[in-house]
Formats: C-alpha cells, sequence, structure tokens
C-alpha cells in the first residue's frame, strides 16, 4: 500500500480547517501553533494541486474539491482513532462537566424545565449552560466558535455537512382569541378571522411571517395591529383585546392566560412546526456529548 508519501497528520490539519473554517482555531484544536498550522495548508494545496480553501469575511470556504474530500477522510480518520485510540468512557453519574446548550425561545420554555430535571437525576455532579439566540444561522456561529455544545432551534439554512441536526420536537398552530370576544362563539370562518387585527411574532423583525406566506397563496392579506419578537407575551395581550394571533399551541396551553382564550383551527393550513437538535461535527464522536444529545432528544421524546 502507497500513499505517495502523505502525511497523516496533513489529513488531521485538513479535517480540523474543514470543521473550524479558521487557520487560528484549527491549530488550536490539533495541538499546533497558527504558523505550523498556515505551512500544513500550504502543503495540503500543493498536495492536491487546488487551493482548498478561500478566504472569505465568514471565514475560510472550502473549494468544490475539499467538499468533496472532506466527509470520507473524517470518516477515515474517525474509524484510524476508534481502531488506534481507545476513547474514555463517559460515566454521567461521575461527571462534574458544565454542557453548554443555544435554546431559542421556543424550545427554552418548553423544554429547558424538564431537561434540568433530568440532567439532575442521571449526572448530579454536571451543571448546564444557556445561551440565547434568536436568528437561525446564529446557532451554527455559537457551534462553530465552540461556544456551545449543542443547539436546539429551527433548522439553520446553511450548514456546510460540518452541522449535523435532528429533528426532536414538534408543534402545531392554532388561532387564539379572547374568551368573551363574539367570534370565540360564533367560530372563526376565514372573513371573519381576516377582519380582526392580528398580532404577528417575529423573532428577526420581519412583518411577513408563515402565516402571511399562506395567505399570499390564496391572495389574501390579514391586518398587522402588533408585531413582536417574543411569543410568550402573545396569550395574554390576546385575553384582554380584541385582537387574535395565530401561534404554536404548547405556547397557548402553558400560558398563565389560557383559561381566558379560546383556541381554534386556523382558517387556513399551515405546516407543522420543527425544531432541531443542533450540533458540529468536531463533537459528533465525543462520549460526553453524545450523552447530553441523546439526554436532550430523550426529554424531548418524553414531552
Amino acid at each position: 500500500m502507497d500513499f505517495h508519501g502523505i502525511d497523516l497528520n496533513l489529513l488531521v490539519a485538513f479535517d480540523a480547517l474543514v470543521s473550524e473554517r479558521n487557520v487560528t482555531r484549527a491549530a488550536a484544536r490539533v495541538g499546533i501553533s497558527q504558523p505550523a498550522m498556515s505551512a500544513a495548508l500550504s502543503r495540503l494545496r500543493k498536495l492536491f494541486g487546488d487551493p482548498l480553501f478561500l478566504r472569505s469575511a465568514a471565514g475560510l470556504v472550502p473549494t468544490p474539491r475539499a467538499r468533496d474530500m472532506a466527509e470520507p477522510l473524517s470518516r477515515a480518520l474517525r474509524q484510524i482513532e476508534h481502531t488506534l485510540v481507545k476513547k474514555p468512557e463517559f460515566v454521567p453519574a461521575e461527571a462534574s462537566q458544565t454542557f453548554t446548550i443555544g435554546l431559542s425561545d421556543y424550545p427554552a420554555f418548553v423544554l429547558l424545565p424538564a431537561l434540568l430535571e433530568a440532567l439532575g437525576q442521571k449526572a448530579p455532579g454536571a451543571s448546564l449552560s444557556v445561551h440565547a439566540f434568536t436568528d437561525r444561522d446564529h446557532a451554527v456561529d455559537l457551534l462553530d466558535a465552540g461556544t456551545i455544545d449543542a443547539a436546539v432551534g429551527v433548522p439553520p439554512m446553511h450548514m456546510d455537512g460540518r452541522i449535523f441536526t435532528r429533528p426532536i420536537l414538534r408543534d402545531e398552530f392554532v388561532t387564539v382569541i379572547a374568551s368573551n370576544h363574539p367570534a370565540a362563539r360564533r367560530g372563526l370562518n376565514m372573513k371573519t378571522w381576516l377582519a380582526l387585527p392580528h398580532v404577528l411574532v417575529s423573532p428577526e423583525g420581519e412583518r411577513y411571517g408563515l402565516v402571511d406566506q399562506a395567505l399570499a397563496r390564496t391572495g389574501k392579506r390579514r391586518s398587522l395591529a402588533l408585531t413582536l419578537p417574543q411569543m410568550f407575551a402573545v396569550p395574554a395581550i390576546i385575553a384582554r383585546t380584541r385582537m387574535t394571533a395565530t401561534l404554536m399551541k404548547r405556547v397557548a396551553l402553558n400560558s398563565p392566560a389560557s383559561r381566558k382564550l379560546v383556541m381554534l383551527p386556523p382558517p387556513i393550513e399551515l405546516p407543522e412546526v420543527v425544531f432541531d437538535l443542533i450540533w458540529h461535527r468536531r463533537g459528533n464522536s465525543h462520549p460526553a456529548q453524545q450523552w447530553f444529545r441523546e439526554l436532550i432528544a430523550s426529554v424531548a421524546a418524553s414531552l
């Protein structure tokens, strides 16, 4: 077997560059200096006859050749690591580390209390650090920077193979109005619904949500009376006004104002909302992080 003088350490450097998209972070990951990583990149470019990574405002961007090689080489390196290095066993009951997680508002509200309870039962010496994000791709930035071990939120738009996802939470939309609203007795058809002032929850500040997209396909529009970034204030607002809102069912059910609301099916078909468990390739095979991800998934399944 002849690998034409290829240094295995160069492939390790390549794998780190693919994961980190940054020479300095890649060097820290494999335990070498930044100049040594730059030299390794130069040797890789010469070896493969390709630039492999191009600089951009967002960091290093892999070329098509690098993207083609990334996953096969990563699998091969993980197999070599598995064969040559026995990984330490993770014992939850003896763990004393801090796990880090990024949560958007909805999973923080729905998932976090049960997750903390389960973590306290299974790994009482461990702790949890929570980081908030609103933009779906902000979770990827936090993972790239190593700020968090995992995230739960709406699937990111851009992953490039280094970010893994797994759907773990689902919810459906309901339309809510105050229980003393005249429409609560008559019911909501499309005409009545469109005549009401609407509340839009938009974490990213847009005035055009899923409901508006669905309406646009039918040539209809609704009248927005309020746009706000936080969904959990909405049930109390609806209970005290003549407005209506279409939001996720668990938010309405778990609100203190739920007894003053009527929940109805939206008069337009809306998709189910899916929240993903999101993590970086660098932690994919780490025993403690694997356990943490399975704990998150099992708690979500119990809901």
